[in-house]
């Protein structure tokens, strides 16, 4: 494994309150002019008042931060003006540390303090969950009710511009959204599930909420620990703001950062990241890794097909061989190849083998030039990476109401070298099916990832981008307009210099990841989880 310099990705506090321009060379396309906003941890080490050093362990952990690059085009074949600003989002949070040196709140893996007694332990773990404000995995632009109400009547300039982003929230694995302003990026306020729907009272669930591409409708799922723990699907109507539950069931408690979502149905896969005493060991150690059962090779993995369009609630249940997984990638139902009659749903998703990948990115274990990294290398690293697969959800039309649940069909499982994380496809295709899918490569050329990947579902192949001591983000596809093909677009992507410990927004070309553009940072961004883009519908001109 070669030592690609990362460091400065992960240990930084480069951060830009106002706007700033960025160098831009080559050619971006006219029509990715809009906003790109990115979340992710900015540092994770903060002085406290003792002239001691407090440090994260986990990259889930560090502090968050949303970025926002803004791209437009001041006139007519003039070239693109990119900015740039950000701000971390937990100044409560990070003045708690700073003063106290600990945290007295649920994280992804800090560990608890030994010498806390039991009682302390049991008595403070209900305040932890309400002092839990460190929220900043994935993004959601103007998220059904989140003050946000497709097609209300509104004024038609915001402070000014035509921006068409009206609200921003930020969310992560549990039932707290926090609100921000899009322009500055200041935190507003923090909600939990509740002021959606009172029922939703349960303290897990998916960071990567699914939104209907037509109607806008947002769809999750609610997790209220207990001795029969409980799920409910819900949906956020786009055009009432109203939550509705679309289906009630026990099943075993879980970590589950993602799901899917079908033009027909939620499906809601339980795979093998099992929580342990029916949730109580999260308050009990403070932490999600801790409170994850080892990965039992013999419990099959479940999956859950609540109907959203009839109201006939969970309609089917499955099971699979066991696997891990973060990220689903895309759903869609298509005929049954024995009868076409019948309707099987294909689920596509990063894969694990087994939970190793959760140990993965401690700090030591990803930061270049940390001696943990280089003894995490070989087969300790390989167990840790995806395969990119599809799963087939048999005859779901035609499923008779059983106890028992029905076997599926893993239709591929890609190798691990042409595989990815941080998925993403056209956003055209979603609930769709469709050919092919973005995200990170790690082929173990580094100590994190090494490359941007494209994945083609029919052949089974895939096309690299890589360039040596350069690490990049998760890329968001931006379609162009004019395109007839899937992949006529470009991905957007921040990449880190590790020679010259900068970032560069990084604009490829969809269809053979060949460059055409990028526009260079003043200093190192910090290396991210998520993001999501608006386009501004205008060729060129204008504040976006």
């Amino acid at each position: 494994m070669t030592s690609w310099p990362n460091d400065a990705g992960f240990d930084t506090d480069y951060e830009e309150h106002e706007p700033v321009p960025l160098t831009v060379k080559g050619n971006i396309p006219y029509y990715a002019a809009g906003v790109l906003y990115r979340t992710g941890p900015l540092g994770y080490k903060a002085k406290t008042g003792d002239g001691n050093v407090w440090a994260a362990n986990h990259w889930f952990d560090g502090f968050s931060c949303v970025h926002r690059f803004e791209i437009d085009f001041p006139e007519e074949n003039a070239p693109a003006h990119v900015t740039y600003r950000s701000r971390r989002i937990v100044d409560e949070y990070l003045e708690t540390v700073r003063k106290t040196g600990k945290l007295d709140s649920i994280t992804f893996a800090a560990k608890r303090d030994p010498c806390e007694t039991f009682f302390h332990k049991v008595m403070s773990m209900f305040k932890a969950q309400r002092n839990a404000k460190n929220v900043g995995v994935t993004l959601s632009i103007n998220m059904p009710g989140g003050d946000h109400v497709k097609n209300a009547e509104k004024p038609a300039m915001v402070n000014g511009h035509t921006s068409g982003i009206e609200t921003l929230h930020v969310k992560t694995d549990n039932f707290l959204m926090k609100q921000l302003d899009p322009e500055t990026l200041e935190p507003k306020g923090l909600v939990t599930q509740t002021a959606l729907n009172p029922e939703l009272k349960g303290n897990m669930s998916a960071a990567h909420a699914k939104t209907d591409p037509d109607a806008g409708d947002l769809f999750n799922f609610n997790l209220e620990f207990g001795r029969k723990s409980t799920y409910r699907i819900f949906r956020t109507s786009a055009s009432t703001g109203k939550t509705d539950i679309l289906a009630t069931f026990y099943g075993k408690p879980a970590y589950l950062h993602s799901l899917f979502l079908t033009q027909n149905y939620v499906v809601l896969c339980i795979w093998n990241s099992h929580i342990t005493w029916g949730g109580l060991s999260i308050l009990y150690n403070k932490n999600i890794v801790d409170a994850i059962a080892p990965f039992d090779p013999s419990s099959k993995a479940k999956w859950y097909v609540v109907d959203r369009t009839h109201g006939k609630g969970l309609v089917a249940t499955y099971e699979s061989e066991p696997f891990f997984c973060f990220h689903s990638v895309n759903a869609w139902e298509e005929p049954s190849p024995s009868d076409p009659k019948k309707t099987d749903i294909i689920c596509e998703l990063a894969m694990y083998d087994n939970l190793d990948v959760i140990h993965r990115f401690y700090y030591d274990n990803v930061m270049s030039l940390s001696d943990a990294s280089k003894a995490y290398a070989g087969k300790k690293r390989e167990s840790c990476l995806p395969s990119h697969a599809h799963f087939r959800l048999p005859s779901v039309n035609a499923v008779v109401s059983s106890s028992k649940p029905l076997p599926t069909e893993l239709i591929f499982k890609a190798d691990k070298m042409i595989s990815m994380e941080l998925p993403t496809i056209n956003p055209a295709y979603l609930t769709h099916k469709h050919r092919f899918a973005y995200g990170t490569a790690d082929r173990l050329k580094s100590s994190f990832m090494d490359g941007i990947i494209k994945f083609d579902n029919v052949t089974q192949k895939a096309i690299f981008w890589e360039t040596e001591a350069h690490t990049p983000g998760e890329p968001i596809f931006v379609a162009d307009p004019d395109g007839k093909a899937e992949d006529d677009g470009v991905l957007l992507s921040v990449v880190l210099d590790g020679v010259k410990e900068k970032s560069y927004l990084l604009v490829l070309n969809a269809r053979d990841l060949r460059e055409m553009g990028r526009a260079e940072m003043q200093g190192p961004m910090s290396f991210g989880f998520h993001g999501t883009y608006k386009a501004s519908g205008r060729k060129y001109g204008g504040d976006i």
